[in-house]
């Protein structure tokens, strides 16, 4: 698996002066080389989020990565980025969204000069990674095939206000959220209500999209979804991407549970909540037109 590298050192919230390219997180790779692997393929790129050093993020979606069930023309590249926390995680929120639109800002520039090639471009992401790649959307040169937000640490209404720019790049957008996700609950409007004294745009009283979904229904000709997890799932921040590989898989998931879901494995084994993330996002990114 390839990884696209935007960070200066292994922890800490610095970015690089550039991307770097990794088989496996340890075998350097060329631009060229890049470029060449994603020649015509459907490239799908997905990050982690916030409080994540770069073997933890190699770890985790490279475990994700095995979940998933994408079609032969797509190629699953992970992107890494500076949000570890170098202070408490709540009080070191805000100044990691600056980080974070940093990270975006030079993989869009990355992809800009490298992924001319590939057929097309998708972004997935978990949590603060959500920033990330909304920040890229807004700065590639080209429309996005598929926007996944997982869990996005991100003002509700960023679709329509601030991030507007990036989701009309979109061809379809889907957004996973779950109320179950305290982090989102408390330690993202917290953060915010600091971010607000240091960042513009961000107002504190917004809820996180990725717990209530968007403020305003995504627009029809855009519409993947948004998939608000059933609270009887029990399906927290740290559920989406697994820090240890998971056995077993679950079938494609076509349809947003409805409320009153039962979980999707009876009894549910271990990890398969990351492993329904992943069927969810295989058919999103995968299955539908355009």
């Amino acid at each position: 698996m390839l990884f696209i590298d935007l960070r200066a050192t292994p922890s800490g919230g610095i970015c690089a002066a550039e991307a770097s390219v990794w088989l496996d997180g340890t075998v350097a790779q060329s631009p060229a080389q890049f470029t060449a692997a994603v020649r015509g393929r459907d490239l799908v790129l997905a990050t982690h989020g916030f409080n994540v050093s770069r073997q933890d993020g190699i770890a985790a979606l490279s475990n994700w990565s095995q979940l998933m069930s994408l079609p032969a023309g797509a190629m699953l590249v992970g992107v890494l980025w500076p949000g570890d926390s170098r202070y408490l995680p709540v009080v070191d929120y805000p100044a990691e969204g600056e980080v974070a639109i940093e990270a975006g800002r030079l993989l869009a520039g990355f992809l800009n000069q490298n992924a001319q090639a590939a057929a097309s471009i998708s972004l997935v992401s978990h949590s603060l990674g959500g920033r990330v790649v909304l920040e890229t959307a807004s700065n590639l040169d080209r429309d996005i095939r598929r926007l996944v937000l997982m869990a996005a640490a991100v003002e509700d209404d960023c679709l329509t206000n601030e991030y507007q720019e990036a989701a009309v790049k979109a061809q379809q957008i889907y957004v996973l959220a779950s109320r179950s996700d305290w982090v989102l609950q408390y330690a993202f409007p917290a953060g915010n209500l600091i971010g607000e004294i240091i960042m513009r745009g961000h107002p504190y009283f917004r809820a996180a999209l990725g717990r209530e979904g968007p403020a305003l229904p995504i627009d029809l000709h855009q519409r993947g979804g948004a998939w608000q997890i059933p609270d009887g799932w029990g399906y927290e921040h740290g559920d989406y991407l697994p820090k240890e590989a998971v056995a077993a898989t679950l079938p494609a998931q076509t349809q947003p549970p409805a409320d009153s879901a039962t979980p999707p494995a009876n009894p549910p084994f271990e990890g398969w909540k990351s492993a329904w993330s992943a069927s969810a996002v295989s058919f999103q990114v995968a299955e539908r037109g355009g």
